[in-house]
């Protein structure tokens, strides 16, 4: 076992072993892959994982392509969507509409 393997998505274990292309968990069975893992995690601009109907907010001024309009910061975004692609966030902001965010200038909120 080394140090390198990331604990088990499901149960949080830290005792993954490899088996083929696949990493296993002794405790639950999970099977998962390595590369899937990385590759389809979204995450906000401090590290927080992203997922489909989290609340965001916006960490800096952005102004809107094509228009003089600009997204204040600190500008709440409810229940967005993860769509792969440059800008990874499809949602609608208030006052604008429909817009593609990119995930580096949000941050996920707690409740």
């Amino acid at each position: 076992m080394t140090d390198a393997l990331p604990p088990c998505p499901d149960c949080g274990s830290a005792f993954t072993y490899e088996m083929d292309a696949l990493l296993v968990c002794p405790e639950c069975g999970h099977e998962w892959s390595a590369t899937a893992q990385e590759s389809d995690v979204i995450r906000d601009a401090v590290g927080n994982v992203l997922e489909d109907g989290d609340t965001v907010t916006v960490i800096k001024d952005l102004k809107l392509r094509g228009t003089s309009q600009v997204v204040k910061v600190g500008t709440k975004v409810a229940n967005i969507r993860l769509v792969p692609g440059d800008h990874d966030i499809d949602c609608k902001v208030p006052g604008h509409g429909q817009i593609g965010l990119k995930s580096q200038f949000v941050k996920k909120v707690t409740k």
